[in-house]
């Protein structure tokens, strides 16, 4: 088994800087967990702990039953991909991805075995005499993963892996990599900062800033049900739209007033939302949940807001409109056949069956 548990683990720097903020995380085995957050959060401190690369401050790490905090890095049983790919560039493919092999005193007959295999997995049996320097981005990153591949380990850990690739590359690998992990059926925990990476790999996701988790669940419930104003933001393209504003009651209904739009939120958030009465609070919208008036059919006239356009950006499928209401500005992404008009007012209406409130002071998700 293949589970990876981190139990109230934590890094400190020398001078103090605190990297990795006592986090506990489980892993389960076959698992695809992703460690997701910006630069200098500490996922990748995390990354290089678990993988015996970088000495823990305090905290345990067991990978299966084991605790491995006093266990060095070659006998933890992992492999680990990283984002230089760090191929020996005077050896063939075959080399680098034998190389490990070797070193721990394989039969040369299954030696070549397991070469052969992962280079037919990775569709790149054509290389296996070329050199690194002969090698595109793209096809160093398969033999990276194929030296990783070739030793069967009971985890695979991918530091940033396709961050020195194109966009179309960084999406054919990204599909390549989970179509690795179905087929191996092994466990894989990989660090990004790309949000998007994270969305369409995970089986779950870790989102990560200033060294403490903040939180884990799958994609969806990432996406949905943001645990607060960072995830929220962080994760979903374009990021999440914020406002800030009072909660105000009237006739027995809450609305959320931001001083130059006013709208009412859905009943089922009135229990929650009632402590909030007069204060400030955040709002906030995916760019999704916003549409036209004019291709609305049935609109409750307190959820219509009139702004302005500020840029029209079209993207093919579909546009991105950059609005603004006098105080605060957003994003709205509509259909094609939506075209304001630069610079002129237009109504639109706030599904807030999709609304988020986030507590001002902590920043928490309030509903």
């Amino acid at each position: 088994m293949a589970q990876v548990s981190l139990k109230n683990v934590s890094k400190i720097f020398p001078g103090g800087i605190k990297a990795v903020d006592n986090i506990s995380l489980g892993v389960e085995n076959r698992e695809f967990m992703v460690l997701v957050g910006p630069s200098g959060c500490g996922k990748s401190t995390t990354l290089r702990m678990i993988a015996g690369l970088e000495e823990i401050t305090s905290g345990d790490i067991y990978i299966g039953d084991k605790r491995v905090n006093d266990i060095p890095a070659k006998d933890r049983d992992i492999a680990m991909v990283f984002q230089n790919y760090a191929l020996y560039p005077h050896m063939t493919v075959f080399e680098n991805m034998a190389f490990g092999l070797k070193l721990k005193r394989y039969p040369k007959h299954e030696i070549i075995q397991r070469v052969d295999e992962a280079a037919e997995i990775l569709g790149i049996k054509n290389l296996l005499n070329r050199k690194p320097r002969e090698l595109s981005g793209g096809e160093r990153q398969r033999v990276a993963v194929g030296r990783a591949i070739v030793r069967r380990p009971l985890v695979f850990l991918f530091d940033e892996p396709l961050s020195n690739l194109d966009a179309k590359l960084r999406v054919q690998m990204r599909t390549e990599i989970h179509k690795l992990h179905i087929r191996l059926q092994t466990t894989i925990i990989y660090v990004t900062h790309d949000q998007v990476e994270a969305m369409t790999m995970g089986d779950r996701i870790a989102v990560m800033k200033d060294g403490v988790i903040q939180q884990v669940a799958d994609p969806i419930t990432i996406y949905d049900r943001p645990a607060n104003k960072f995830v929220a933001g962080f994760i979903g393209s374009p990021p999440m739209n914020f406002m800030s504003g009072r909660i105000i009651k009237k006739n027995s209904k809450f609305y959320f007033d931001e001083g130059r739009i006013k709208v009412k939120l859905v009943e089922s958030m009135f229990e929650t939302i009632a402590p909030y009465e007069g204060k400030e609070i955040i709002f906030g919208i995916r760019s999704e949940d916003i549409y036209d008036k004019l291709f609305v059919s049935e609109v409750a006239p307190e959820n219509i807001v009139r702004v302005t356009c500020e840029v029209y950006e079209p993207l093919g499928s579909e546009v991105y409109l950059y609005l603004n209401t006098g105080k605060h500005s957003f994003v709205a992404r509509v259909g094609a056949h939506d075209r304001p008009k630069v610079g002129e007012d237009m109504e639109l209406v706030f599904d807030m069956s999709k609304a988020h409130f986030f507590d001002k002071d902590t920043e928490k998700t309030i509903v």
